[in-house]
C-alpha cells in the first residue's frame, strides 16, 4: 500500500515553539516499521519555519515574508538532517523534495515531479515533502501543508493520505466537552460543515476547513483519507493495524475515482489562465449523466489570453465556477469559433474535471 502522511507544524513542535525531537523520533520509528511491513511511504512534513525560528539568538527587523525566508532557509537544512539520521538507524534513505505551488500548473512539471518521487520509491528512498518557503512568498503559496499533501497523494496515486493534526479528527463538538465525539466515517456526498469551526491553528497556516476541504475533494478522486491526531503514542501503527481502538476520522473513497489526468485538474483552478462562459444548455450536458465534451455552440464567451493546452474555468450564466479543464484553442481563436458548430471541443471530456 502507498501511504502519504502529512504531520502538521502543531504535531512536531512543542508548545514553546521548538522542534519537539521526541516526537519526530517517534514518528520514524512507526514510519520505519511501516516500511518493514511492504508499505511505501512519502512524508509531507511540516515544521522548517518552526525549526529555523529558534536558531538565531538575534535578528534584525524584519517583515513576515523575510522571516519566514531565514527561518525556512536555516529550519529545513536542520529538519532534512534530523530526519537523515533517524532513518539511517534502519538503514531507510531520505530524499529532500522542495516543491512550489506553481510546479504543479503546468503538466509537464507535474510528471517530472512524479517521475523523480516514483524513481525515490522504486529504490527504497522516502520522500520528504515540503514547500519551499524561501521562494513561495507569493498568492500562489499553498494554503498550507494540507493542501500540498493532497496533491502529492492525487499526483502518485496514493491508496492512502493520512493527516496527522492536534485533534482526533471531525468532532460534533468542541474537543473535549461533555458530549462531543468524533465522526468516525464521512462518505461521498455527506455534509459535515456544521460540525467544522472556522480559524487556524495556532502552528500552521491552515484549520480543519482547511483539511476537510482537502479531504473530501481527494477522496472524491477515489483515495482514502484519514484525519487522526499525530501526538496520540503509536497512531499510524494502530491506524493499520487496529483502526477501531483509535479516534479518527476516514474520508471514504469514491469507488469510481477519476483518471491521472484529472486528478491533475482537480487541483488546477488556480492556474487558470482564462475563463470560457457557456449558456444554459451547455450547462445541462456537462451536468447531464451523460458524459459530455464543451462545444463551440454552448460558449457565450471567451476571457483572458491564453495557449492551447492552458488551462481554462468554465462558468455557468449565473456566474457559478463548473468546471476546469484544458483548452483545445488559444484565446484567440476561441473566441472567433464562439457559437460555431462542427468543429473540434474546447475542453475534451477527457480534461474536464466538473466541481
Amino acid at each position: 500500500m502507498r501511504l502519504v502522511i502529512k504531520a502538521g507544524s502543531n504535531v512536531l513542535t512543542r508548545g514553546d515553539g521548538k522542534l519537539d525531537i521526541t516526537r519526530i523520533s517517534a514518528l520514524t520509528d512507526q514510519i520505519a516499521w511501516l516500511r518493514k511491513q511492504g508499505h511505501e511511504v512519502i512524508l509531507v512534513s511540516s515544521g522548517a519555519v518552526a525549526c529555523g525560528r529558534g536558531e538565531l539568538k538575534e535578528v534584525r527587523r524584519m517583515d513576515s515574508v523575510e522571516q519566514r525566508q531565514l527561518f525556512s532557509a536555516l529550519g529545513q537544512a536542520k529538519l532534512i538532517n534530523l530526519y537523515y539520521d533517524l532513518f539511517r538507524e534502519y538503514n531507510i534513505h531520505v530524499g529532500q523534495v522542495l516543491t512550489m505551488k506553481e510546479n504543479f500548473a503546468s503538466r509537464r512539471e507535474y510528471l517530472n515531479q512524479r517521475s523523480c518521487m516514483s524513481v525515490m520509491l522504486e529504490n527504497g528512498v522516502i520522500p520528504i515533502v515540503n514547500e519551499n518557503d524561501t521562494v513561495s512568498v507569493t498568492e500562489l503559496m499553498f494554503t498550507d501543508n494540507d493542501e500540498l499533501s493532497g496533491l502529492i497523494a492525487s499526483m502518485m496515486n496514493a491508496d492512502m493520505l493520512i493527516i496527522l493534526s492536534n485533534v482526533d479528527g471531525i468532532c460534533t463538538g468542541e474537543p473535549g466537552t461533555p458530549g462531543a465525539g468524533v465522526i468516525a466515517t464521512v462518505g461521498p456526498g455527506d455534509d459535515v460543515t456544521s460540525y467544522i469551526r472556522s480559524g487556524k491553528s495556532s502552528a500552521g497556516r491552515g484549520g480543519m476547513t482547511t483539511k476537510c476541504g482537502i479531504a473530501r475533494k481527494i477522496a472524491d478522486e477515489g483515495i482514502s483519507v484519514i484525519i487522526a491526531n499525530g501526538r496520540r503514542e503509536n497512531v499510524l501503527r494502530d491506524l493499520i493495524t487496529q483502526p477501531g481502538l483509535v479516534p479518527h476520522t476516514t474520508f471514504t473513497p469514491d469507488p469510481e475515482g477519476v483518471s491521472g489526468v484529472k486528478k491533475w485538474l482537480a487541483h488546477s483552478e488556480s492556474f487558470a489562465k482564462g475563463v470560457i462562459r457557456i449558456n444554459d444548455k451547455a450547462r445541462d450536458a456537462l451536468c447531464g449523466d451523460a458524459a459530455a465534451s464543451l462545444l463551440m455552440v454552448g460558449v457565450t464567451a471567451v476571457e483572458g489570453e491564453f495557449e492551447e493546452g492552458d488551462i481554462v474555468n468554465i462558468v455557468a450564466s449565473d456566474g457559478q465556477r463548473l468546471a476546469v479543464g484544458r483548452s483545445a484553442y488559444c484565446s484567440d481563436d476561441a473566441r472567433r469559433l464562439i457559437g460555431k458548430h462542427d468543429v473540434k471541443p474546447v475542453v475534451h471530456y477527457d480534461y474536464l474535471y466538473m466541481e
